[in-house]
């Protein structure tokens, strides 16, 4: 549990730094119809098309991390309802005389069932949330690349700018 409240946790934290990340320069700071400016516009649109495609791809990381963790609940909850089902079963088909026997018999069952699905259900969603975190974490890495070359771009023609 302890793990699985750090994850969240970290998530957190990488979500709230990639949605604090601001730009010192606007990304659409005035420019001219120089070739300089021309360049540092032509830089800055590819990156934001290489940040718009790191996005897209941990987008993705991030619906299959969660589909997986849904496909193993659903795993986890079919393997329960079918053991908790075998022990009715036998509740059902006991003599009258071993009936209390069979039936404590299968509540032990279910309990244990009950167990196994939760603990394969806090699996899943941890692993999930650690993808989750890695995944936010690469969003906010490109964000700050794009962010970057956009300021050495629009740094680069004020410079040619001001030749």
């Amino acid at each position: 549990m302890n793990k699985l409240l750090a994850t969240l946790i970290a998530g957190l934290f990488a979500t709230s730094v990639y949605a604090q990340n601001t730009t010192t320069m606007p990304a659409n700071a005035p420019m001219g119809s120089s070739s300089a400016d021309m360049k540092a516009q032509d830089k800055m649109d590819k990156a934001n098309q290489k940040e718009a495609k790191e996005v897209a791809k941990a987008d993705d990381k991030i619906n299959k991390a969660e589909s997986k963790a849904s496909e193993k609940k659903s795993k986890a909850q079919a393997k329960h309802d079918k053991k908790v089902a075998d022990a009715n079963e036998k509740v059902a088909k006991a003599d009258a005389d071993d009936k209390a026997k069979a039936s404590a018999k299968a509540e032990e069952k279910v309990a244990k069932a009950d167990m196994k699905e939760q603990k394969a259900d806090i699996a899943a969603d941890e692993k999930a949330q650690k993808k989750v975190v890695a995944a936010n974490a690469d969003k906010a890495k490109a964000h700050a690349k794009a962010t970057e070359k956009k300021a050495e771009a629009v740094a680069d023609a004020h410079k040619a700018d001001a030749k």
